[in-house]
C-alpha cells in the first residue's frame, strides 16, 4: 500500500518504496486476490477499526457494501462480532448475505433513514447526501466515518461522532489483513480483471458504478 495520493497515481510493473508498506503475500491467496486487498481493506481498517473501534455487538451501517471498500468493511466487521446492516440494490443482496451481512437495504426501494436505527457505527463510502442522512440513524454517542467528503456543516452533529479519513500506510494493520485473508475471514470479491494495457478500459468499467467488489490489473 502506496502512501496514497501522494507520490502514486499510476500503473506499473514495479515500484520502489519503504519497507513498511509491504507485507507478504498470504499464501492463502493468489496473486489476483492480493492485489485487490491492501488500498481498500486498509480504508475500511482504519474506518472501522482504528477511527471507529468497532468490536463485539455493534450495529454498523456501511453504505455502498458490495462495492469495493464496502464489501471488506463488511467482512472486517464481521470478524470483529459486529452486527453488520448494508445498503445496495436489492440485486445484490444475496451477495451481501453471502458476505455476512445481516441486513440488506435496497437503498433504492427505501429511504434507509426510515428504516434503520439505533447503529453504533456508520461507514459512509457514497458521500453527498449520505453522511447527513446517516446522523438520523445513530444512537447517542455513535461515530460516522466517511471515507469521500460529506458535508455535514449545516447538520447538528452535538451528541456523535464524525470523522473524514484518508487511508494511509499502515505495516501493522496491513499484517492484520494479510492474517485474516490467510485465515480465510477476507477475501476481495473480484468484479473483472483486465491486463495492464487495457488500463482505460479498467477504468471505464469503474465509472460505470456497477461494479460489485473490485477491479484489478495484471501485468
Amino acid at each position: 500500500m502506496l502512501r496514497y495520493p501522494f507520490g502514486a497515481g499510476s500503473h506499473a510493473e514495479y515500484v520502489a518504496a519503504p519497507s513498511r508498506t509491504f507485507v507478504a503475500k498470504p499464501s492463502a491467496i493468489d496473486h489476483v486476490q492480493a492485489g485487490a486487498l491492501p488500498l481498500a481493506a486498509l480504508t475500511a481498517w482504519q474506518a472501522l477499526v482504528d477511527t471507529a473501534d468497532v468490536r463485539e455487538g455493534h450495529r454498523v451501517l456501511i453504505h455502498a457494501a458490495a462495492g469495493g471498500v464496502g464489501h471488506l468493511a463488511v467482512q472486517i466487521a464481521k470478524a470483529r462480532g459486529a452486527y453488520v446492516i448494508g445498503t445496495a440494490s436489492e440485486g445484490k443482496h444475496a451477495f451481501l448475505r453471502g458476505i455476512g451481512v445481516d441486513e440488506p437495504v435496497d437503498y433504492r426501494g427505501v429511504d434507509f433513514a426510515d428504516v434503520v436505527k439505533d447503529v453504533d457505527v456508520v461507514l459512509d463510502t457514497i458521500g453527498g447526501d449520505y453522511g447527513p442522512r446517516s446522523l438520523r440513524v445513530l444512537r447517542p454517542g455513535g461515530t460516522l466515518v466517511s471515507v469521500v467528503l460529506s458535508n455535514l456543516d449545516d447538520m447538528d452533529t452535538s451528541g456523535v461522532r464524525s470523522e473524514t479519513l484518508l487511508v494511509e500506510p499502515d505495516h501493522h494493520a496491513l499484517a492484520q489483513i494479510a492474517a485474516l485473508a490467510e485465515a480465510g475471514r477476507l477475501r476481495a470479491e473480484i468484479d473483472s480483471v483486465f491486463p495492464l494495457e487495457e488500463a482505460a478500459k479498467a477504468h471505464e468499467r469503474g465509472e460505470t458504478g456497477r461494479v460489485t467488489g473490485k477491479i484489478v490489473l495484471t501485468v
